[in-house]
């Protein structure tokens, strides 16, 4: 299992304060592959919430389009790459609503403020666009995800798609943190919270390309962009 991962995401464009607000947040620029310097905290040391933030910092600041795969036989990464340019030219950019701090079951997230049809839509189509070049998940992989409570149709979801939270059961987040206590997720929202509100990334989400990230012996890093109708 020595293979590179691959994952389509989205991914704010470098410059935006959605990129900074989110790669400061995990300490980690998936662009550049360097470390970055952390918010200014003020109820955490900066080792704990390296601890906090370790498990999403594995995978850069994203939203998951088609989750994390190894390639199949036969297909290679400069096809994975044109596969990307061509499904990214047959789209035209939108908006979604702003984005807002959510909590999801233990951990913190970005979300839409309002469901977003079209990034639905933009989902659905990755995860079926890109899975000729998915390999099937090993038997450690499989049983990993079988840990999670799912529902009958998320059990078949994995088996069909390699990842059960696709098509009716997809929720757009932007992971921000590990699983926490009670407690400390409150702490941790109210840190976050006064971040978002002074960074100017809590407006409209403009989705007008998807990135291709790759992991090999460390974290994910964004490999590549593609423009929608380019």
């Amino acid at each position: 299992m020595n293979q590179p991962r691959y994952a389509v995401y989205y991914a704010p464009p470098a410059q935006s304060p959605l990129w900074r607000f989110g790669s400061s947040v995990l300490g980690y620029d998936a662009e550049t592959g360097e470390e970055c310097a952390l918010p200014a905290l003020r109820r955490f040391d900066a080792e704990r919430w390296r601890e906090i933030t370790s498990e999403p910092r594995r995978y850069g600041f994203h939203g998951t389009l088609k989750a994390p795969f190894r390639l199949a036989d036969g297909r290679s990464e400069s096809e994975l790459e044109a596969a990307c340019t061509r499904f990214a030219a047959a789209r035209a950019p939108f908006a979604c609503t702003g984005i807002q701090l959510a909590v999801l079951g233990r951990f913190l997230a970005l979300r839409t403020v309002t469901p977003c049809a079209a990034l639905d839509r933009l989902a659905a189509g990755a995860v079926t666009a890109f899975d000729d070049f998915r390999a099937p998940m090993s038997e450690a992989e499989r049983e990993k995800r079988l840990r999670a409570p799912l529902t009958p149709r998320q059990q078949d979801q994995l088996a069909r798609w390699g990842y059960p939270y696709v098509l009716d059961d997809f929720r757009f987040h932007m992971t921000l943190t590990g699983g926490l206590d009670e407690e400390e997720r409150g702490l941790a929202e109210a840190e976050l919270a006064a971040h978002l509100a002074g960074s100017g990334a809590d407006g409209p989400l403009i989705v007008s390309e998807v990135a291709l990230y790759k992991q090999e012996n460390g974290p994910f890093r964004l490999i590549g962009r593609y423009p929608f109708g380019s």
